[in-house]
């Protein structure tokens, strides 16, 4: 066998195991730490408006501007937004409301100021709605990068 090929090959082989090696995972500091403790991961429900009537509500743009003014700067280390559908019953409803809805993912250190941002985010929203609340779902995490 020709040794060009199997040159072109070692290195091939030394290129993709390097994608795999610990280096190469950006890890260690504040914002991307190797190992974490204290950690919470916290899910926001927000109604954007009814699922049958996208006219209606909270546009896109309006919340890409609620996200970059509210949430961006509380944390700007990063979070995930999913488009979702939702629905809820009031008690006095004799059906459930179906809304277009996003949920808002963070990841964050449990600290008291934290979770004072994540109470912000809610109290912000509410006040630009008049929505009666925004659901929270925070639980302990095991993050890692």
């Amino acid at each position: 066998m020709n040794a060009r090929p199997l040159a072109t090959l070692a290195c091939l082989l030394a290129l993709l195991a390097g994608c795999t090696m610990p280096g190469a995972v950006r890890h260690g500091g504040a914002t991307h730490p190797a190992q974490t403790q204290g950690w919470v991961d916290t899910r926001l429900y927000f109604g954007l408006g009814p699922a049958d009537q996208p006219q209606q509500g909270v546009s896109e743009q309006a919340w890409r501007e609620f996200l970059d003014r509210e949430v961006t700067p509380r944390f700007p280390d990063g979070l995930s937004v999913l488009d979702v559908y939702g629905q809820w019953q009031d008690a006095r409803q004799s059906g459930p409301e179906r809304l277009r809805s996003k949920l808002l993912v963070i990841d964050y250190p449990d600290t008291p100021a934290n979770r004072a941002k994540v109470e912000a985010i809610r109290a912000a929203w509410k006040r630009r709605t008049g929505d009666q609340s925004v659901l929270r779902v925070t639980q302990p995490a095991d993050v890692s990068f």
